[in-house]
């Protein structure tokens, strides 16, 4: 016979347990204590086999009726209601470990072990600090599009386009990665294309004018602050190397006798090794700066507070903004010249010239070859081509430098 709701609250505890039927296996325990709970009895696979449903008053009688008819339903479908529970149990437990920044620190220290820059690990760890903010402690699998979005707007309203479109690329990534390691389903980012504010591309500041660079080169020369900052403006023209690679360069990476820098693949953009040629303009500005940085194992270390260099300005190397800072003091604006310009003036000076071929330029400069069959086809150095292009690119900028004539290209010399 089924209970009522007065026979339930009126049922007293007993010295050992027992048990109220209200039929179709739904039972009401009592302790001895005088606790109740609700328990459903059934049999699934040839086993009697028991459901907690939960404790009264707070499961009312009605409240335990409905879960028993759910697990009716299940066992009618042939799904254990028992198993059923633990797996919901286990995946809401999993989803609440699997927050969005759990996944995005996962995502980090497989970039760590997969050997990533440092600069490029600390600017991936910044902009998932930006998505944590209000993502962070929520459930990959639950966070929403617009929760993204919203995440996104609010680095926007700080006037950061730029950023706020890596970032969405970023937050991209850590839902892929959890999609492959089966802690998402969709990656909520797809379906903001396009509902970000895009940002003003702008070019790197370069002068490309001939005339005009020279005068820079001439600016360079006659620098009076810092060494290492004035052998580094020149060994960017120079060398025309990644501005971050320069300034991180370590007296370790130069082979002077062999007249090599070999840019380290951790610090390289490519991710492999990048040797450069030396030419000889570039070996006596490293000789004269090796016995002033050598100690430091930097080649260009930071400037200490009394104005010494080295280890006492905490084993760093100068900073982008002191290049570009003795660009601005010596009166070049920010629109006219960066530490990037040097790649820029290079990279368009050499093509002009038609004296090398376009690979052996790519090559000089880094460059990935975007075509990716061409590039697996492509593999050689050029050294022998890079050595003369170096050679000749360090007597070009000492013909700038020193005001000659310029004299016109004539294209498709090599």
């Amino acid at each position: 016979m089924a209970l009522t709701d007065t026979e339930v609250k009126a049922a007293k505890p007993s010295e050992s347990k027992r048990k109220l039927s209200d039929g179709q296996g739904l039972q009401l325990l009592i302790m001895p204590s005088g606790g109740k709970s609700w328990l459903l009895a059934y049999r699934f696979g040839g086993r009697q086999k028991s459901l907690a449903i939960g404790p009264y008053p707070r499961v009312s009688l009605r409240d335990a009726r409905k879960r028993r008819d759910e697990a009716k339903d299940l066992l009618d479908r042939g799904i254990d209601p028992a198993a059923q529970r633990k797996l919901e149990r286990l995946t809401t437990r999993q989803s609440a470990e699997n927050t969005f920044g759990g996944i995005a620190d996962e995502l980090l220290g497989k970039k760590r072990r997969e050997g990533k820059a440092s600069s490029t690990l600390a600017k991936l760890e910044w902009l998932f600090g930006l998505a944590k903010e209000s993502l962070g402690a929520r459930p990959i699998a639950e966070v929403t599009a617009p929760e993204v979005l919203a995440a996104l707007q609010a680095v926007e309203r700080r006037g950061r386009l730029e950023t706020a479109k890596r970032l969405r690329a970023v937050i991209g990534e850590a839902f892929r990665f959890a999609i492959a390691t089966g802690r998402a389903s969709t990656d909520p980012t797809f379906a903001l294309r396009g509902a970000l504010t895009s940002p003003v591309v702008r070019h790197r500041a370069a002068i490309l004018d001939p005339k005009g660079f020279g005068a820079l080169l001439r600016a360079i020369e006659g620098y009076a602050g810092q060494p290492t900052t004035k052998a580094a403006l020149q060994l960017a023209a120079y060398l025309f190397p990644r501005p971050g690679e320069l300034r991180q360069a370590e007296w370790i990476e130069f082979d002077l006798e062999a007249r090599i820098w070999t840019v380290p693949a951790s610090r390289a953009k490519m991710r492999r090794p990048h040797k450069v040629p030396i030419p000889s303009q570039a070996l006596t500005i490293l000789q004269s700066l090796r016995p002033l940085t050598e100690r430091t194992g930097l080649v260009f270390p930071g400037h200490g507070r009394s104005g010494g260099e080295g280890r006492r300005a905490g084993h760093r190397p100068i900073s982008e903004n002191a290049l570009n800072g003795a660009l601005r003091r010596m009166g070049y604006a920010s629109e006219e010249m960066s530490s990037h310009g040097f790649r820029a003036v290079a990279s368009t000076l050499l093509n002009e010239s038609g004296k090398f071929s376009p690979d052996a330029i790519e090559r000089a400069l880094a460059h990935q070859d975007k075509d990716s069959v061409r590039r697996a086809y492509a593999r050689g150095e050029f050294w022998d081509e890079r050595v003369r292009l170096m050679d000749w690119w360090a007597d070009r900028i000492d013909a700038m430098r020193d005001g000659a004539k310029i004299i016109p290209i004539e294209a498709g010399k090599k």
